[in-house]
């Protein structure tokens, strides 16, 4: 394959693929800003790698895992900022991903590996099988973060709703 049909294919994918990676991202995070920085992080290895992510059964997971690798080593490094309480919150109604606030505060209230999963799962719609893969688990225990997390969010949206409708 030449440089210039790796460009082509490259561009495709990013093309297709960036608006979805950011969605499970920030979804991910709870940060857009972040999101948006680790995504970036993320497609710039993925050109690094392009002919072994290319042929990767899952490129958008690649890019997935990778940027939220990306930000777990950006949050070991600056462990100690504080967050402000509702700053990242406040503005994912405006983040673009087709998320509603109430489901994204949700997601963020998930254990992390719960939140990883549903992400994968729901929002990038992989399969069991390529969700334990890049997740490193096995199939069995992805369905039981997605059960604990689905009962999680199911309970935390339905008290929602009904503190909305008081």
């Amino acid at each position: 394959m030449g440089v210039s049909q790796d460009k082509a294919g490259f561009a495709e994918f990013f093309t297709a693929s960036w608006d979805p990676c950011l969605r499970v991202v920030a979804a991910s995070t709870g940060n857009m800003m972040l999101a948006e920085d680790q995504t970036a992080e993320a497609f710039a290895r993925a050109w690094a790698s392009w002919d072994k992510v290319s042929r990767h059964p899952a490129p958008r997971a690649w890019v997935v895992r990778t940027a939220l690798n990306a930000g777990a080593s950006w949050w070991q490094r600056h462990s100690r900022e504080t967050a402000l309480a509702s700053h990242d919150i406040a503005t994912a109604d405006s983040w673009g991903t087709g998320l509603d606030t109430a489901v994204l505060t949700a997601l963020r209230r998930l254990p992390a590996r719960q939140r990883e999963v549903i992400v994968l799962r729901v929002l990038l719609d992989l399969d069991i099988d390529t969700t334990a893969r890049q997740l490193g688990i096995a199939p069995g225990t992805v369905r039981a973060h997605q059960s604990r997390a689905m009962t999680a969010l199911r309970s935390e949206l339905a008290t929602t709703t009904t503190e909305i409708e008081r």
